[in-house]
């Protein structure tokens, strides 16, 4: 960080120092939503809370049209490449500093899991658009009350499940929603994650924190522990920049990681909503980290025409039965949507690619019918030119939201070991005081939900 920049920062950050010990001394004070306008340009103003990874490729498809104006990250390594394409934007180590001080239309959330809800609930409160990773929150509570500030707001909202925009995911759509499958009754979807360690312990050592990494601000709402490194000779390899999807305090496991890609073109073609129950059946799970492998099953009610469904999820290596399509290989991930005519096969974890078979596991002749559903050229594109238009991408937050909560219940029953029979009117687990425990979480004092 420059001088230059420094003294701006410090300048910036002063002047905004009543709204911040406000927001200390009434935790959870919300800010009056005022949506933002696009400036007569049409270039949005637009924010962005992590910068390495995900978080720089959000950057990256926004900045194309659109002025990347204020950065924040936790770790200055990972920013280094961001800052340096965006020199003249201000740069935070804390997202609360950020919303504080800066004008922004809209951000983008691309941080662990845990991170979610807090800087969208605020940026929403202040009228600011926002784009969030998958999943969109960490717990189910999250996504309820995500749901909520959009409705309040009117902001346009977009989780970052990219198959979503996909030319092949809708024209699937299309195809399952003209009947072509028939009546679909049963979904499978597996993944090839974990890809790192699950099943493990917390660590009984601890390092020295590095002097570019925050790593208080990067445990935000979570409870303090000391920070580790991995180790070579160990299962244990660290928290970040990516093994943290691994821990319940700051991710949500394979499934969290996959499901809202992997399940999102059946869970949408077929327009389901919430599960009325959940199981699951996993190896090597703890009260500190997901199992190493899982299957669960989540039945979902009759809704409108559409009869029941049974989705069943399958992770660490498990895979659908070979009976439901006779003769084809399944690939690492991908899903199946069974129906009474026709079965639909994806070898991708979007669903851009897809073949029709009939029962007898032979490829479906069909026409193809015509688009229903826009098409566009990327999640990013949909969102921002929505921001511009007035108009709510698919991937936005009344769908989002429900979606995210219908797959974090399955870790409520890995969690648990128990069966989750779920009313989501009083979003409440009707059998298990330990799993309605888990809806929600506590948080870290500085770091409370804003209210909208």
């Amino acid at each position: 960080m420059t001088s230059a920049r420094t003294s701006r920062r410090d300048f910036l950050v002063g002047s905004a120092a009543a709204a911040a010990a406000a927001r200390f001394a009434h935790p959870g004070l919300a800010a009056s939503p005022m949506l933002r306008r696009p400036s007569a340009n049409g270039r949005l103003r637009i924010g962005a809370i992590g910068c390495g990874g995900k978080g720089l490729s959000d950057i990256e498809a926004c900045a194309k049209n659109h002025d990347i104006v204020a950065l924040c990250d936790v770790d200055q390594g990972k920013a280094r490449q961001v800052r340096e394409q965006h020199p003249k934007a201000a740069f935070y180590e804390d997202w609360r500093d950020m919303l504080d001080v800066e004008k922004l239309d809209a951000l983008t959330v691309s941080t662990p899991d845990h991170l979610h809800a807090g800087p969208a609930l605020a940026a929403m409160a202040r009228g600011i658009h926002v784009f969030v990773q998958k999943p969109l929150s960490h717990t189910v509570e999250e996504a309820r009350l995500m749901l909520q500030a959009a409705r309040k707001t009117k902001v346009i909202t977009s989780m970052g499940n990219q198959g979503t925009c996909m030319d092949g995911f809708r024209t699937a759509t299309e195809c399952v929603r003209a009947g072509i499958l028939g009546t679909v009754t049963e979904v499978h979807v597996w993944t090839d994650r974990p890809i790192w360690p699950q099943g493990i312990g917390r660590p009984k050592h601890v390092d020295a924190i590095p002097a570019t990494f925050r790593w208080d601000l990067w445990l935000g709402p979570a409870a303090w522990r000391p920070y580790a490194a991995g180790r070579k000779d160990g299962d244990f390899k660290g928290y970040a920049p990516f093994q943290w999807r691994a821990w319940w305090d700051f991710g949500t496991g394979a499934l969290g990681d996959m499901a809202c890609h992997v399940a999102n073109l059946p869970f949408y073609a077929l327009e389901l909503d919430a599960p009325t129950l959940v199981e699951a059946v996993a190896d090597g799970g703890n009260d500190e980290t997901a199992p190493k492998r899982s299957t669960i099953t989540f039945q979902f009610p009759t809704r409108g025409a559409r009869g029941p469904v049974k989705m069943v999820w399958y992770d660490g290596g498990d895979l659908p039965p070979t009976t439901l399509l006779p003769g084809v290989t399944w690939r690492s991930g991908g899903f199946l949507l069974v129906g009474s005519k026709g079965i639909l096969y994806s070898p991708t974890d979007y669903g851009e690619r897809f073949d029709l078979y009939d029962k007898d596991g032979k490829p479906l002749q069909y026409e193809t019918p015509q688009p229903t559903l826009p098409r566009v050229t990327g999640i990013h594109d949909e969102w921002l030119q929505g921001i511009l238009d007035n108009k709510q991408p698919m991937a936005n937050f009344e769908y989002a939201a429900p979606f995210t909560e219908a797959m974090l219940l399955g870790n409520l029953a890995l969690r648990t070991g128990e069966r989750i029979e779920w009313d989501a009117a009083a979003m409440k687990v009707t059998n298990s005081a330990t799993a309605q425990a888990l809806i929600g979480k506590a948080y870290r004092r500085g770091f409370e939900l804003t209210k909208v």
